[in-house]
């Protein structure tokens, strides 16, 4: 049988680990080699990466992507899609939603894996259908969460509900490293007796689950897993693929991946995680194992997210008291999946909770849309009292919430002007205005000091 890897390290692993904040300057080296090794897919692009670029790296994430895909013309990108959220964290109108999808796959990628963080079937399908009406590979992600109201038949019925829309692959997205060898061999053995495409598994390594379900999820008949390489591996970030691979291949398994390239690709990401260590972008704390995480259910990116932004207020020694108030905002919330933007927005509200020193004292304008069903649809009940501080006598939004939106392109387009190059630079501004409009500032004032430059050159 054969195992297909997935590699993380571009997007997850750095998500994960250091918080997407790896410049593509600094892997553009080990690109063309990284195209050499054999992977099913390299995931590089999605999640919080295009919010990072544009926040943070004074990058532009329709750029990085391109590059990326010049330099690996024979491997498949893939990156992951939030349904309606898009890379945001908020709904957008289906026009905005099916552009964003058609130049994502203009401008490189092959695999668009596509999630909602309620596992709501209604807020994936418009992704779904622009994906396979661009030629690209539609996998549909179910969130994987423990709770009362989430079990085995659920699942099962959502993964029907996805091969339904015409997903070509369904991923178990184990966002928090919850999954148990026996959930991941239970849960990848019934989705095979009831759905005929293939299933991919990813997990992360915080709670130290992440090897044994990987193992039990391709005894069941996993046809891809998600690795990352084993310096930006383990604590909140995937398990490593070199041992992943060292084991399956002692099994008996087939893994068309190279070993030796997989040393020239660890050897060189080495130095980045050490200089990572030093300059404490990577805080050791999102390195080890953590077991509360099967009780607080939080996961990779979120925890080191938390850890930032307690230690940006030096609130650091409530971390601890914000892991416990975690799950009794998620319970208060109907149990969400912990996933983004749901898992931003309960560890925002929970810590919240926790420094005002009184519960939902303040509540975020992001939760009090979740409230309203501006999200979709809660997967159980959401506490009356809360509800009834937040909506009063208002009812909640029951449909579907993108029914109620005007298109959103029209109006940046206007707004926007000739300071949008392209499609894409407004599809940018749509999904992070403030962001989008101070990047564009900063490539006009580059152009301007470019030009003045040339032309001294000239005249001298």
């Amino acid at each position: 049988m054969k195992v297909n890897i997935t590699e993380t390290v571009l997007r997850d692993a750095n998500q994960s680990l250091v918080a997407t904040r790896m410049r593509f300057e600094e892997f553009e080296g080990i690109l063309k080699t990284m195209d050499k090794a054999g992977y099913y897919s390299l995931e590089c692009w999605g999640g919080a990466i295009f919010d990072s670029c544009l926040r943070y790296l004074d990058e532009d994430p329709w750029e990085r992507l391109r590059k990326i895909r010049k330099a690996c013309p024979n491997t498949k990108l893939q990156m992951l899609l939030r349904g309606q959220n898009l890379l945001g964290y908020r709904h957008y109108p289906d026009d905005v939603v099916r552009l964003f999808v058609k130049k994502s796959v203009e401008n490189g990628i092959d695999i668009i894996r596509i999630f909602d963080a309620l596992n709501d079937i209604r807020n994936i399908e418009v992704a779904v259908d622009e994906t396979l009406k661009n030629g690209a590979h539609a996998s549909g992600a179910i969130c994987f969460t423990l709770s009362p109201i989430h079990n085995l038949e659920s699942n099962v019925k959502l993964a029907e509900d996805m091969e339904a829309l015409g997903v070509q692959s369904i991923c178990i997205k184990d966002m928090a490293g919850i999954m148990g060898p026996q959930d991941a061999y239970d849960l990848v053995k019934a989705l095979k007796e009831n759905v005929k495409v293939p299933i991919i598994v990813h997990t992360h390594s915080t709670t130290g689950l992440g090897l044994l379900a990987l193992q039990k999820a391709v005894e069941a008949g996993a046809f891809a897993i998600d690795t990352a390489i084993s310096s930006f591996s383990g604590g909140t970030s995937q398990p490593p693929t070199e041992t992943m691979v060292y084991a399956l291949r002692q099994q008996g398994y087939e893994v068309d991946v190279d070993e030796k390239v997989l040393k020239q690709i660890n050897d060189y990401f080495k130095p980045i995680l050490h200089h990572s260590l030093q300059t404490g972008l990577l805080n050791p704390l999102v390195m080890g194992t953590e077991t509360d995480a099967l009780v607080s259910q939080i996961p990779g990116g979120m925890l080191s997210n938390l850890v930032a932004q307690l230690t940006a207020q030096n609130k650091l020694d409530k971390f601890e008291e914000v892991l416990e108030e975690t799950p009794k905002v998620r319970k208060d919330l109907g149990y969400p999946p912990l996933v983004t933007p749901m898992s931003q927005m309960v560890g925002v509200q929970a810590v919240s909770n926790v420094l005002a020193g009184e519960r939902y004292k303040n509540v975020s304008s992001e939760i009090k849309s979740y409230v309203r069903g501006e999200y979709g649809k809660a997967p159980g009940e959401i506490n009356p009292a809360l509800q009834k501080q937040i909506l009063g006598d208002e009812k909640p939004i029951t449909g579907r919430y993108a029914d109620l939106l005007e298109p959103g392109l029209p109006s940046a387009r206007e707004y926007l002007g000739d300071r949008a190059a392209s499609d894409e630079d407004v599809l940018s501004y749509v999904a992070f205005p403030a962001q989008a409009e101070a990047y564009f500032e900063k490539r006009e004032a580059k152009k301007k000091k470019t030009f003045n430059y040339t032309i001294e050159k000239i005249e001298d």
